[in-house]
């Protein structure tokens, strides 16, 4: 990205010269090199959030290409008759295998090594006995650490031929995600994030859930900041460089509203309606943003 040339003094935070809208200290100002140790240390103490260095962003990479590559092992397996519990055998053998440890493995209690959520369950499904069907659809969240990084991505998939409303929900939910992604860049906020998922969403009249939102990873499973799939342009916590987090927008074919099972874990929809997510490990680079845990979304 081009930047216009400062001329004169320019305060920071004075309006930036380069039409942004944004104030200089976080827009242009922070490609200075001399200020990289300000900038880093202002967002721990303001944000709690702990930018990335080149080398935990190599190593993020490499966990994020085994997070890929165990997804890629899963779909061939999803189809009707094959259980949840098997597809969690399969991802738990292949990162071990790999030199990987599934991180939702007994994390705050978790039982499994990924989650698996079947149509109305928008999140944090636990594997277990139920047998896929003909026309579900079943989202596959998987979170590794490889050398001491994490990364965390998420697809749904169709199993069989899928209905009219689960192609829609899908195809929606995939194309809120590449439209959060567009909207990461440097002197961007988190609430770009947000307002570009929510409009396309509910343009085609589905919902955003509020309750779960994306997340900082990268030295741990969730860190700072959060990435709310809502929101107001212009508003949230500015990105910068080296900010590592998820966008992984659950959107709901009806209403957005929740209930938590008695498993303490497992999110329906309140209504019974289809839900879906994709993901990605996301890092802010000075002229938008690289996907850690990169695949197809068109």
């Amino acid at each position: 990205m081009n930047h216009k040339p400062v001329r004169g003094k320019v305060g920071r935070n004075d309006p930036c010269p380069c039409g942004s809208g944004l104030k200089y200290k976080w827009c242009c100002m922070v490609r200075r090199p001399a200020d990289a140790d300000r900038i880093r240390e202002y967002y721990l103490n303001q944000y709690s959030i702990r930018l990335k260095e080149p080398a935990d962003i190599e190593g993020i990479r490499q966990a994020g290409r085994l997070v890929v590559d165990t997804l890629d092992h899963l779909a061939g397996q999803i189809r009707p008759g094959v259980t949840t519990d098997q597809l969690d055998t399969l991802a738990h053998e292949f990162t071990i295998h790999h030199g990987g440890i599934p991180a939702p493995l007994n994390y705050k209690g978790f039982p499994r090594s990924i989650c698996t959520s079947v149509n109305e369950v928008i999140c944090h499904g636990i594997p277990g006995n139920r047998f896929l069907r003909e026309g579900d659809i079943i989202n596959i969240d998987v979170t590794t650490i490889l050398h001491g990084y994490y990364a965390d991505a998420n697809k749904t998939y169709f199993v069989g031929r899928p209905s009219p409303d689960a192609r829609k929900i899908v195809d929606v939910t995939r194309e809120c995600l590449r439209r959060g992604m567009a909207a990461v860049r440097s002197g961007g906020t988190t609430g770009d994030i947000g307002w570009a998922i929510q409009q396309h969403a509910e343009s085609h009249g589905c919902s955003v859930v509020r309750e779960f939102v994306g997340h900082g990873v990268g030295f741990a499973f969730h860190e700072e900041p959060q990435i709310p799939h809502f929101g107001r342009r212009g508003h949230g916590i500015p990105l910068v460089p080296g900010m590592v987090f998820t966008i992984e927008p659950m959107i709901n074919l009806g209403e957005r509203h929740l209930k938590i099972l008695s498993d303490q874990w497992t999110a329906i929809t309140a209504d019974g309606s289809l839900s879906a997510q994709f993901e990605q490990t996301i890092l802010v680079t000075e002229d938008g943003c690289e996907s850690l845990t990169p695949f197809d979304l068109s």
